[in-house]
This record gives structure tokens, C-alpha cells and sequence, in this order.
């Protein structure tokens, strides 16, 4: 599934020559806020893809309707956040897959090195060193003409978002520093994209809600005067003060990051996004479970609620449903789907699309089913804003838990809560002292990510769990104390 945020855009280089040169096609991924790019040369028909999710259906599907044979497949780094497509679109067209210099993969890559040009016909692409969120991140130049004065666009990879930068906290665990690679990110905002002039457009690999940066827009796509205007991290300021600011606040790295990222270094496994997936029985549902697997439900939290499997964990379609799953389930589990009718291939490519290939199968008719084995199925407690008030008082020992991010917690939390982010909620129980005996209740900003956690502490044992409709919004909004910094805090580290 793709969604066309930008159409085509056709380049004109002067009134004697109307005829469209430039194919360009901006592909958005709403659930893990992805960009990917289909750039094209219409007078030859050649063309390449950027950064492409990893069910890559709707590229080949275009450019055989637009005439364009993919040549190249280049992605402007490593990423954590989603497993690429290159191996598919490679198998599928024959194209070459592309990096920045220092990528270190056990495919067949080519490197791409500072100031190297791709022709494509008219279209030259340029490529641009700039690393700093990655080593070996690369930006693209994107010219309508070999020979014109200014480039038409520039493809930031995840150096420069909108309103925002890459953040470069992520390869503490390969042994670079933040400091390190702020410096360098720096280094590459400054010296390579800054200069380009104002008028360019910049088209970035992620939008808002990405794990890969702190603020993002909402917008599609930008121009480099405008976020030289409004980008807090692109202000006049020092070295220095650059790296301060841009590791300060960044978020908790979703649990998945680190396999996702070792994952698209590998050959493997090629999806195929048109492919059924297979209907199984309870009886082999429990099998899969008594071996290790999981039960992964992704209606709403209502609907869940009202009436679930047992030690099942609820992530809901309807919302970054990959992203949190890579949270709480982990990558080399079995898991068995329980969806509305017809949406289970939906829920296993998206899956796939970290690069979570274990599905085994789904259950269809998840309510009939526990209508014939009542014994296997239970309710999930979720009570009100004014019910915890109560609770509170009349519960010795209650816990609570806050699993919002740190930015969202800066308002406040509920007093007492115990401030244990999504992405560490399973590594973290230990450190956080909590007791899988005691009463527990979870919040979120609005009760999507609470009901997850909820569920997820259940299938850990853990007795009694509730969580707030609502959240902290509806805590809040009912004129509830609250207090700004919490009692217990958990961090964790990054990828």
C-alpha cells in the first residue's frame, strides 16, 4: 500500500521545450512515516528508486504504466526503522543496489561516492556525503538538466527532515558517540545542504511521528530557504551548541531498531505482499503458543477488550500498528494473527515491513471461537480518569504506569507514576521494581499505546492490569493533580 502525497512533476527547461522531462513521484507510508522517491528521465525511460518500503508493488506498477525501466535501487543509508525493499525491487527489475561509501552489507552493492553524478538522460543525480545520523548516509541533488544553473531538488535521506534533523544517538551500541556524529551531522548540514540554494526542494525519508527524529513536520515537502527560516536545528549557532540541542529530548529508540537495522545489511527472505495468509485453528493456535509463539490481535482497543484470547496482545490496525508491535513482541517469535474479516494480509505485510516475517497463520472468527472455548477467553479492565482517583485511595500498593515518551511526559504525569517508555516497557520491568503481584494501571496520551502495554504485562503474569480511557488527557482534562517529574524513572539506551 502506498499513498501519492506528490504527483508527477514535470520540468520545463524553457518555452521552445514543453515536452515533460522529469518523472517524479513522492510515495508516503503513513504508519511509519516513510518517504520513498521514484525519479525518472521520460525521454529515456530510465529511472531509480530512493529508500523504498519493503512491499514493492506500487513502483513497479508505476513505472511500467509510465514507460520508466528501474535501473538503480539507493538508499541514503542504513535504516533502523523498516526493512528496505532493495532486495525485492533487485529480484524483481535487475537493478543495482546503491549506498554511500563505508556500507557494509553481505549483498552485492555499489558504492557511491562524494560528487558522483547518475545520469539518467536529461535528469543527473548528484550524490552528496553527509553523514552524521549514519556513517554512511548520502543526500541526492536532484538536476532537471546537466547543465542548469540551480538543482531542481534535494533527497535529505534522514540528514534533514522538516522542521527537524536525523537524530544521532543511534549507534551508541556500535560504538559512536552522539557527540561524534552530531559533530558530523553538523559538518554535513553546513557544508553540503545549507549551500544549496534557497529555491531547492527538499524532500525528506521521513515525515511526522518517525522514531528518527524528535519534531518533525506534518508537510511533505520544503524548500531549503524556507527551512533555513524555521528549523530549530538549522538556527545560526556553534558546533557545540548544535550537538546539545538536537540530542536533547530524543526519544526512547523503539525495541525493533537494532534488528531492523542488522536486518537490511543481510540477504534474505523476499517478501511477497500479494500472498495469502493462512487460515489455522485454535488447536493449532494453542500448539504455536505452548512452543513460544504469540497472539498478536489488532482490532481496536474496544473491541479487544470486550473479549480476547487469552495472553493475547492487542495492537491495533488502526495505528502504527508495526512500530508498536516491534516493541513488544520480538522479531524471532511465532505470531498468530486475529484481525476484522479480511484485514490479515494487511497485518502480515505490515509486519514484514520491519522485517517481522513469523507469521504462521491467523485465526479467523475470533468471536466464535470464544464463544465455543469460554474457558479461553477474558476481558481487559479499563476504567476512568475519576476510577483511578478512587483506586488510588482505596488500593495500597497500586502501581502506575506512564509509557508516553519523555517529550510528552514534560507537562506532567500522574503523581506516583512510574515513567517506563513503550519501546522499554518489556526490558525495563526488572529495573523499575515492579511487582507482577500488585495492582497495576497503565496510561498513554489517549489509551491506544495503553491498552498494548496492558495487554502485554498480562501475558508477563502480571495479575492485575488496567488501563485509563483516555489517558493523561482525560486525567488532565478532569482537573486531576499532576505532578511534573515522577516518582521512579527508567531509561533506556539506544540501538
Amino acid at each position: 500500500m502506498h499513498e501519492v502525497v506528490v504527483p508527477e512533476v514535470g520540468a520545463h527547461r524553457g518555452d521552445e521545450e514543453q515536452e515533460r522531462l522529469v518523472y517524479f513521484h513522492q510515495y508516503e507510508l503513513g504508519c511509519l512515516s516513510l518517504f520513498s522517491y521514484l525519479i525518472g528521465d521520460t525521454t529515456t525511460g530510465r529511472a531509480i528508486v530512493v529508500d523504498p518500503q519493503r512491499d514493492v508493488s506500487g513502483y513497479l506498477a508505476d513505472a511500467r504504466d509510465h514507460g520508466l525501466t528501474i535501473e538503480q535501487v539507493i538508499e541514503t543509508h542504513v535504516h533502523a526503522d523498516f526493512l528496505s525493499g532493495h532486495l525485492e525491487l533487485a529480484k524483481a527489475t535487475g537493478a543495482g543496489i546503491a549506498y554511500g561509501a563505508g556500507a557494509q552489507t553481505d549483498f552485492p552493492i555499489r558504492e557511491l561516492g562524494h560528487g558522483e553524478r547518475i545520469d539518467l538522460g536529461e535528469v543527473v543525480v548528484e550524490v552528496r556525503a553527509t553523514p552524521g545520523h549514519t556513517p554512511e548516509s548520502i543526500s541526492l541533488v536532484v538536476w532537471e538538466h546537466a547543465d542548469d544553473p540551480e538543482p531542481w531538488a534535494v533527497l535529505t535521506g534522514d540528514a534533514l527532515f522538516l522542521g527537524d534533523v536525523g537524530r544521532p544517538d543511534l549507534l551508541a551500541a556500535a560504538g559512536r558517540s552522539p557527540d561524534d556524529m552530531g559533530r558530523s551531522l553538523y559538518r554535513s548540514l553546513q557544508e553540503q545542504i545549507l549551500t544549496l540554494p534557497d529555491g531547492t526542494r527538499v524532500y525528506p525519508a521521513h515525515g511526522a511521528g518517525s522514531a528518527c527524529g524528535k519534531q518533525l513536520s506534518t508537510a511533505a515537502e520544503s524548500t531549503i530557504g524556507e527551512q533555513r527560516r524555521i528549523n530549530y536545528a538549522l538556527a545560526p549557532m556553534t558546533e557545540d551548541e548544535f550537538v546539545a540541542v538536537v540530542t536533547e529530548g530524543q526519544s526512547l529508540a523503539p525495541a525493533y531498531f537494532g534488528f531492523a537495522a542488522d536486518a537490511n545489511r543481510r540477504a534474505r527472505g523476499l517478501l511477497d505482499d500479494e500472498a495469502p495468509t493462512e487460515a489455522i485453528t485454535i488447536d493449532q493456535v494453542l500448539s504455536i503458543v505452548a512452543e513460544g509463539g504469540v497472539v498478536l490481535d489488532g482490532r481496536n482497543p474496544e473491541v479487544f477488550a470486550s473479549g480476547h484470547l487469552v495472553g493475547s496482545i492487542n495492537v491495533g490496525l488502526d495505528g502504527r500498528f508495526a512500530e508498536y508491535a516491534g516493541d513488544v513482541v520480538g522479531p524471532a517469535q511465532p505470531i498468530v494473527l486475529v484481525t476484522e474479516p479480511g484485514r490479515e494480509t494487511e497485518a502480515r505485510v505490515r509486519l514484514a515491513r520491519i522485517g517481522f516475517d513469523k507469521v504462521v497463520g491467523h485465526l479467523p472468527d475470533i468471536e466464535q471461537v470464544l464463544i465455543g472455548r469460554p474457558d479461553l477467553s477474558e476481558q481487559a479492565r479499563r476504567i476512568t480518569a475519576d476510577d483511578l482517583a478512587t483506586w488510588r485511595s482505596d488500593q495500597p500498593g497500586l502501581q502506575i504506569i506512564d509509557i508516553r515518551n519523555a517529550g510528552e511526559q514534560e507537562p506532567g504525569v500522574i503523581p506516583g507514576a512510574h515513567r517506563l517508555p513503550l519501546a522499554g516497557l518489556v526490558a525495563g520491568i526488572a529495573a523499575a521494581g515492579l511487582d507482577s503481584g500488585a495492582p497495576t494501571v497503565v496510561y498513554c496520551a489517549g489509551g491506544y499505546r495503553s491498552s498494548i502495554a496492558a495487554s502485554t504485562l498480562r501475558r508477563l503474569g502480571f495479575a492485575t492490569v488496567a488501563d485509563i480511557l483516555g489517558g493523561f488527557q482525560a486525567w488532565a482534562g478532569a482537573g486531576l493533580p499532576v505532578e511534573i517529574k515522577a516518582t521512579h524513572v527508567v531509561t533506556g539506551g539506544a540501538i
